[in-house]
């Protein structure tokens, strides 16, 4: 990342911090550790959570929170504070038909809502379904927590009967033609632009219910705009990968292990095609 310009604001310290914390996972190849001093987590009462929307009043919260996260991005779209730059590779996405599993790098909280727009228009009365991690469902404040709470969210349990609940409910949606975004690097790291390896849960889910991966990798490009972080507001490019097949010649094990290194060989392929440069972790990106 650049550095700022003279006379611009100062970095923010949290900021700051983060990026310290990634560097440091980054030297020791760990990938899959939260960075963000997020509050404590709060275990989820699966018990509770209508995780089909078969409840009239799950339905309309999950209308109007939709209705305002929409304006809340869009808003933030205008204002310039939010910038997308293009999708690239829609044939892919059209090239499947019926519920798929979408996995994407996890960079941000408008990543989601980045995925999310480039392929709206393709939905009808489908709905775009989140996985989102235990704490943000249970305990996230503030707008951004009413929204992992409300906006087509399935949240992930830590107890064995939650998460199998979750992953029933997943696979009943997958199914039915719904199409369900998962982030398999399992931890947002905070304007990361290289690939991380890839967990088994969201092929798990693709092979259990015998529908396709399909891959989104965002990418940044610097701006000379600077938020009120101190740091350049980045423009993102969506790219949509060629769906992955689940082998189902293969057992569980080895099919999952197959589609997620798949899926990250074509992460690689995009981010080095992007930016002109190979994945190589433990040093710091050119400008």
């Amino acid at each position: 990342m650049s550095r700022p310009p003279e006379g611009a604001p100062e970095r923010a310290p949290d900021r700051l911090a983060v990026l310290e914390r990634i560097r440091e996972l980054e030297a020791r190849g760990v990938f899959d550790v939260d960075v963000e001093d997020d509050p404590p987590t709060v275990p989820l009462d699966y018990t509770k959570v209508d995780f089909l929307g078969e409840r009239l009043r799950t339905r309309l919260a999950t209308r109007l929170a939709n209705r305002a996260a929409t304006r809340h991005y869009e808003r933030m779209i205008r204002r310039g504070s939010f910038l997308l730059d293009g999708v690239r590779g829609m044939e892919s996405y059209l090239s499947v038909t019926g519920g798929a599993v979408l996995t994407c790098n996890h960079f941000s909280a408008l990543d989601n809502y980045a995925v999310w727009r480039s392929v709206r228009h393709t939905f009808g009365k489908r709905r775009l379904y989140k996985i989102v991690r235990e704490g943000n469902y249970t305990s996230f404040p503030g707008f951004y927590g009413y929204l992992f709470r409300h906006c087509n969210t399935l949240p992930l349990a830590s107890s064995p009967r939650g998460l199998a609940t979750v992953m029933r409910a997943a696979d009943t949606l997958l199914r039915r033609g719904e199409r369900i975004l998962i982030y398999p690097e399992q931890a947002m790291w905070w304007n990361y632009r290289k690939p991380r390896p890839c967990k088994a849960g969201a092929y798990y889910m693709a092979y259990r219910a015998g529908v396709p991966v399909i891959p989104f990798f965002i990418t940044l490009t610097e701006t000379e705009t600077l938020g009120p972080d101190g740091f350049p507001i980045p423009r993102h490019t969506v790219h949509i990968l060629p769906p992955i097949l689940p082998d189902t010649s293969l057992p569980l094990r080895e099919a999952t292990e197959k589609m997620a290194a798949e899926n990250y060989a074509a992460w690689c392929r995009t981010y080095e095609e992007f930016y002109g440069i190979p994945v190589r972790y433990g040093e710091e990106e050119a400008p």
